[in-house]
């Protein structure tokens, strides 16, 4: 079966179009309970719920259990559901993913089966399962962009009734980044701020720890922007936060020195202005690249950076940054600071 993204599911889910098999993979692992809890609400009667839903771990799922979850008949309803969590696990324990692929072929329809394979370091391997996904329909949870993060934390914060002031949301998810097991456990902090009115950038830099204007990416836009004496003022604050280290800001440097050399290649066959700005939204539509800011606000200052940033000098940057990078990954180098430190100067020696 193709693989759909989550709106697609949501769609056909909200039109009331049940699949007898689901296959949830991918890196965002709140967006699969989200799925898998909005399937439940449409599928189960509350008060029936105990009665017709099963959850199991594959890990402890003995192979014949499986045919007899499958195919027990639901009490008082149409429908029951089973859950089957990190089905990952039978990449080692085939004989249970055998019994799986076997109910599959004939699945009946008075059972939503949904599979659901974890991500992140637990799982170790996020790669969609092919036999699975042949029988399965198959929902990808990729990790969300920028944009799309900023849609469900404007959800997530209405339902809880926070409200931001200009720039506070901007801010929130530069700090954060597009992890929503992240931002939520932020907006969690901020609904007790809610009574008090819009949450502002000041009060949410106290709240995370990080102050306006000194995020990574306002780090990253500093270098890009030739402003050396705040990069280099920003490297240690920056290099200070929880979940910042030397490889991150090389990382999201170098997604932008990428991002930067395709728009400087546009604009040097004299695709310039609002014709460069439209080439590279497909360009980055198409690609997704993981570490970018929202999409509007960054390819905007990557299409400014272009005018001003040759092929020669970014040729040069990217082999700074990936120098950077690896030292920044030896076990023989230690002070982050200075590897990055010397890494904006040594841009700025290229400007």
């Amino acid at each position: 079966m193709p693989t759909h993204k989550y709106g697609t599911f949501a769609k056909a889910l909200e039109a009331g179009k049940l699949a007898p098999a689901y296959y949830f993979l991918g890196a965002e692992n709140v967006l699969k309970d989200e799925a898998t809890s909005a399937l439940l609400d449409k599928v189960l009667d509350p008060g029936l719920r105990d009665f017709n839903l099963d959850i199991r771990s594959a890990q402890q799922l003995e192979p014949e259990d499986v045919l007899s979850l499958c195919t027990t008949l639901p009490m008082m309803a149409d429908r029951r559901v089973v859950v089957v969590r990190d089905v990952e696990a039978w990449k080692r324990k085939t004989r249970g993913k055998k019994a799986v692929l076997q109910y599959l072929e004939k699945p009946i329809p008075e059972t939503v089966l949904v599979l659901v394979q974890g991500a992140g370091a637990e799982a170790k391997d996020d790669k969609p399962d092919a036999d699975l996904a042949k029988l399965a329909y198959t929902i990808d949870f990729t990790e969300l962009t920028a944009e799309e993060a900023s849609r469900w934390v404007a959800r997530e914060a209405a339902a809880l009734g926070i409200t931001f002031a200009p720039g506070a949301e901007r801010h929130l998810l530069k700090t954060v980044g597009t992890d929503l097991g992240a931002l939520r456990s932020e907006l969690q902090k901020l609904y007790g701020l809610a009574a008090e009115g819009p949450v502002t950038r000041e009060s949410l830099g106290d709240l995370i720890g990080v102050r306006y204007g000194e995020t990574p990416l306002d780090w990253r836009n500093a270098v890009m922007a030739g402003d050396t004496a705040n990069a280099l003022r920003l490297v240690p604050v920056v290099l200070s936060q929880t979940g910042v280290s030397a490889v991150r800001l090389a990382q999201v440097l170098g997604v932008v020195l990428v991002a930067t050399t395709a728009a400087r290649a546009h604009y040097d066959r004299k695709v310039r202005g609002r014709a460069l700005n439209t080439t590279m939204w497909s360009v980055v539509k198409s690609a997704r690249p993981a570490g970018l800011g929202q999409w509007g606000e960054d390819i905007d200052l990557i299409c400014q950076w272009a005018e001003r940033w040759t092929q020669p000098r970014l040729r040069a940057a990217l082999k700074a940054t990936l120098d950077a990078d690896r030292s920044s990954k030896s076990t023989t180098i230690t002070d982050e600071t200075g590897i990055i430190q010397e890494l904006v100067l040594r841009l700025r020696a290229e400007n």
